[in-house]
């Protein structure tokens, strides 16, 4: 047996072995048991300042730590801004709070002031919770808990089945969260994420303390908490996936003004940059260095669905790199990782 299996075996009895429906084949691991409907049922959609007083009034007079999740539309909006956040405390029950209709949510942030908040990997979720007025003054990180536990596996569902042996289902993780209504299929998914944080952080804190991890556990999550902002990336075009494969600095001038041109759409639409143009037709420009309209159409990412319009913006881009003097190309560097 593993170091990870060990531990999974002893959080298993520790915690009561799991759910007391659980079946016990004959290899000794309890099968997980689908966690279906969130125990106090899918609660309303808090969009209006009225409905989120209540919640904020529920969640300051709740006890123990608070569970907190948010939902973001990556791969179909631009940025990562919250469009759901879920919360959980004993007490109050759950909520779904909509930033959509609820855009300042620091009254709920200061009511839990003080409070431990409990996240599956923190820093994930803290930049755009910080967007709406929500940063914790303490937190738990279930994640970061299980890697220093020496889980090998801590996605929120891997780490619930393992540890408390239930099954999460996980098939809403990668939805377009800006759509409005939201589905209820997608609103139980985002409720079901918060039900079993709590039991999740007590367990970890019991097998942390075991192996006497905890206090360094308690120090990396002070330091989470207390983290500045991220400053903005340097040269954020350097990160278009396939720029290992761009080695000339005229080259690397067409990637910077493609991508450039690429984030001024997408931010005015409102879309994934992805949506606009992908990462691989910006790369494709860039090697072939096109001399017009025609040439850049003929390219991968620039076929028969474009406009001529749309053909034009892309290839002005490719001129205006093409077209500067040497001392303003780009300089040659590492492409960071990510």
């Amino acid at each position: 047996m593993t170091d990870a299996q060990e531990t999974a075996a002893h959080l298993r009895t520790t915690t009561g072995g799991g759910p007391p429906d659980a079946e016990v084949p004959s290899d000794g691991q309890p099968t997980p048991i689908p966690l279906l409907e969130p125990r106090e049922g899918i609660p309303p959609v808090v969009a209006d300042a009225d409905a989120l007083a209540r919640v904020v009034a529920a969640f300051a007079a709740g006890t123990g730590p608070v569970a907190v999740d948010a939902e973001r539309a990556s791969g179909y909006r631009y940025g990562q801004r919250a469009y759901l956040v879920q919360l959980r405390r004993e007490g109050a029950g759950s909520a779904l709070v909509d930033p959509v209709g609820c855009p300042d949510l620091s009254a709920l942030g200061e009511a839990l002031s003080g409070t431990e908040w409990i996240l599956h990997a923190a820093t994930q979720d803290l930049p755009c919770l910080r967007e709406i007025g929500m940063v914790p003054t303490s937190l738990f990180d279930t994640e970061l808990a299980g890697r220093l536990a020496g889980f090998p596996r801590v996605g929120l569902g891997a780490m619930v089945e393992s540890v408390l042996g239930y099954a999460l289902e996980k098939g809403h993780s990668a939805v377009d969260w800006s759509t409005r209504p939201l589905p209820e299929p997608w609103l139980r998914y985002a409720a079901l994420d918060v039900e079993l944080l709590v039991d999740l952080r007590d367990a970890l804190e019991k097998e942390l303390e075991r192996q006497g991890k905890l206090e360094w556990a308690r120090q990396e999550f002070d330091a989470i908490a207390s983290a500045p902002p991220a400053p903005p990336r340097k040269d954020p075009w350097r990160r278009t996936s396939g720029m290992h494969k761009v080695r000339r600095r005229r080259q690397m001038a067409v990637v910077r003004e493609l991508w450039e041109s690429r984030d001024r759409i997408a931010q005015r639409r409102d879309v994934s940059p992805g949506k606009v143009l992908g990462d691989a037709a910006i790369v494709e420009a860039a090697l072939a260095l096109p001399a017009n309209v025609h040439a850049l159409s003929s390219l991968p990412g620039y076929g028969q669905r474009m406009g001529r319009r749309q053909l034009d913006q892309w290839m002005a881009a490719v001129d205006r790199a093409k077209a500067l003097p040497e001392s303003e190309l780009p300089q040659p560097g590492a492409s960071p990782s990510g």
